[in-house]
């Protein structure tokens, strides 16, 4: 790794963006309408290097309840405002979000330990979502249907839902909460945002934004409001609130099922977006050198830490020789270091427990009797501090194995060879998770079958395309333990809003339905 500058070190970094964007050495971290928390402050350490960023207050079960109420309240009116008007204040938003990409972009990197290109990127999903749902204010537009009876109309018409709850993670810290909030908020609705408490500097940062926005537009800034803290004392309960219409939560499996069982059990709504254990097939057939490319992104990007990060890589025998020795090559080549470094394609994990969870599924893949081919070392030295750094793994596993099964979140890519495509798919479709698939192939019939419904069972399925990546305009979500939830695009907007079927009768008689008569 070059020799730090100031454009590379931590320090540096945060003098010069925290002043721009709000921050200080310690900041509030609970809004609704107005900053407050007055819980334990999380202390957030960068990954980058272990230096204290900064402190942020959390919420007390109290201040939970005093948001949901300020939320409620802002809903009320919100509501009211037409979808266009309300659109006007997200288009607000992605106007700051631009000013402010740069600077937020960095904040990502140095919160989660993104390097510079993916930070930005997340910020400009951000900006993207803006977009899509300014255009969607104009478009929440329901059916009109053949009624049966004379002289009736009938229609669908959706309206809001109330207050929303968006439970993030640390590895998308911004994208996902925009996601959710940018739809949400054309939608009619208001949210409480519980980040989370591994990246909470990114949260105040983008909630400091959504009040300017909503202060400049002259509408009740709590309808983006914020709780800062974990998932014991935060998480919990603001999921059991009853004032709490819809909840959307990004993370693990284990924490959807308990959101599920929480939620379900007040006859709420949930939207579930939750582990991925990812595929490509790469068949005789395939361009290598696209592959190639498709399979580092995926399984290095983020440092293996994406919910859509390639985890298993199943390759036709003819070309499986061939294609493991260039990606051992290509894996020699990334460069592993400071993420704010512009070279640097590969950053640290994101705490010391993942690291634990990676070096503990390579043992577990040595003791099932795999091999490692490449990477899978600790880092140390002066180059490393922090001491959150690996090199990237590449071994040979069976995908019925227990740890092939599970999502460890790190850069470790599962290789297996196949013979038919049958069974390709077959060991695609074999693990718990259904979020993201891929196939590299030039032949037609093989992309449809994949595509078909006795292909990929996975919400995400595509074609000379890896696993990361996907564009905001389709919906993002997947199946089985993946929870079967849908954010971002197409019509994920309906989670957010109630639908309602409407019949107006404007004749004189009074039919009824399947032609009952009635007295």
């Amino acid at each position: 790794m070059r020799t730090r500058s100031d454009s590379t070190s931590v320090k540096s970094v945060v003098a010069e963006i925290f002043p721009r964007l709000g921050l200080k050495a310690n900041n509030a971290g609970v809004f609704a309408g107005e900053w407050f928390g007055s819980g334990p402050a999380l202390e957030k350490h960068s990954p980058i290097d272990g230096s204290l960023l900064g402190r942020v207050g959390t919420a007390t079960p109290a201040e939970i309840d005093r948001v949901v109420r300020a939320a409620q309240r802002a809903f009320a009116g919100w509501r009211d405002l037409p979808a266009p008007k309300r659109g006007e204040v997200v288009r607000r938003f992605g106007e700051l979000l631009r000013t402010h990409k740069r600077d937020l972009g960095r904040l990502v990197s140095l919160e989660a330990g993104k390097i510079i290109p993916e930070g930005e990127g997340e910020v400009q999903e951000m900006i993207d979502i803006c977009d899509f749902a300014v255009g969607l204010s104009r478009q929440l537009h329901g059916l009109t249907i053949a009624s049966e009876r004379p002289g009736h109309r009938m229609m669908e018409q959706w309206h809001p839902m109330g207050v929303v709850g968006i439970i993030s993670a640390f590895n998308f810290p911004v994208a996902v909460w925009s996601w959710n909030s940018a739809l949400a908020a054309v939608c009619g609705d208001s949210t409480v945002w519980k980040p989370s408490e591994k990246t909470p500097l990114t949260a105040v940062a983008c909630i400091k934004l959504a009040e300017r926005a909503g202060r400049e537009s002259s509408v009740d800034p709590a309808i983006f409001s914020l709780v800062c803290g974990d998932g014991t004392n935060v998480g919990e309960p603001l999921v059991a609130s009853r004032e709490v219409a819809v909840v959307s939560a990004t993370g693990s499996t284990r924490m959807g099922r308990r959101v599920a069982e929480v939620v379900a059990k007040r006859f709420g709504r949930t939207l579930l977006e939750l582990g991925g254990n990812n595929e490509i097939i790469v068949t005789p057939s395939a361009d290598l050198k696209l592959a190639v490319r498709g399979i580092l992104f995926g399984a290095v990007g983020t440092a293996g830490q994406r919910c859509t990060t390639t985890r298993r890589l199943i390759v036709h025998e003819s070309v499986y020789t061939k294609l493991t020795r260039t990606l051992e090559e290509a894996y020699q080549q990334v460069r592993i270091g400071n993420p704010l470094d512009p070279a640097v394609l590969m950053g640290p994990l994101i705490d010391i427990a993942a690291v634990e969870n990676f070096t503990s599924a390579i043992a577990a893949v040595k003791q099932h009797g795999g091999r490692v081919l490449c990477g899978g070392k600790r880092l140390a030295g002066d180059a490393y501090p922090g001491g959150l750094y690996v090199t990237p793994c590449i071994a040979e596993a069976e995908n019925s194995w227990s740890i092939v099964q599970h999502e460890t979140f790190g850069p470790i890519l599962y290789v297996m060879p196949y013979r038919t495509l049958d069974e390709a798919i077959a060991l695609q479709n074999g693990v718990p998770q259904g979020l993201s698939s891929a196939i590299f192939t030039n032949d037609l019939r093989e992309a449809e079958i994949f595509l078909g419904a006795r292909g990929s069972d996975c919400g995400i399925a595509n074609v000379n395309i890896g696993t990361s990546g996907a564009e905001i305009g389709g919906a993002f979500g997947g199946e089985k333990e993946t929870g079967g939830g849908r954010e971002s695009g197409s019509d994920a907007w309906r989670v957010y809003m109630r639908r309602q079927t409407a019949t107006v009768n404007h004749s004189k008689e009074l039919p009824l339905a399947q032609g009952i008569e009635f007295g």
